[in-house]
């Protein structure tokens, strides 16, 4: 692979994104647990999850999304609650389902958006 890198302008450049974007997100996600809610960053996470799954239905379990937010998970199972009575996600044992996209970036914080747009840019 290096040999094809060095050969290619093309693939170096993109590496360099791809490697940019990820660094971006890093950042941006320390950031984020820093400055936001629990709540904020689960929609956050979810959008994310879904866009690049690109799927409304996500195989986690709340220990896996307590896990990916730095939280336990007696802190993650309310949040889920609410939004399931809230109508945004369907949850049941290891599967999450999204119901209302726009509720869940409604609730997401504004690093949902900053990540996407970087994201957007590399490709």
């Amino acid at each position: 692979m290096e040999t094809a890198a060095f050969q290619s302008r093309a693939l170096i450049a993109m590496l360099v994104r791809h490697e940019q974007t990820v660094f971006a997100q890093a950042q941006q996600s320390t950031a984020c647990m820093a400055a936001h809610d629990t709540q904020a960053r689960l929609c956050r996470w979810m959008l994310r999850a879904r866009d690049l799954a690109e799927s409304d239905t996500l195989p986690f379990t709340q220990e896996f999304l307590a896990e990916m937010l730095g939280r336990n998970r007696t802190s993650v199972s309310p949040v889920a609650h609410t939004l399931q009575q809230a109508g945004m996600i369907r949850y049941t044992r290891g599967r999450i389902e999204i119901l209302n996209v726009e509720g869940l970036r409604e609730s997401a914080c504004e690093c949902y958006e900053a990540v996407r747009l970087n994201y957007d840019k590399l490709l």
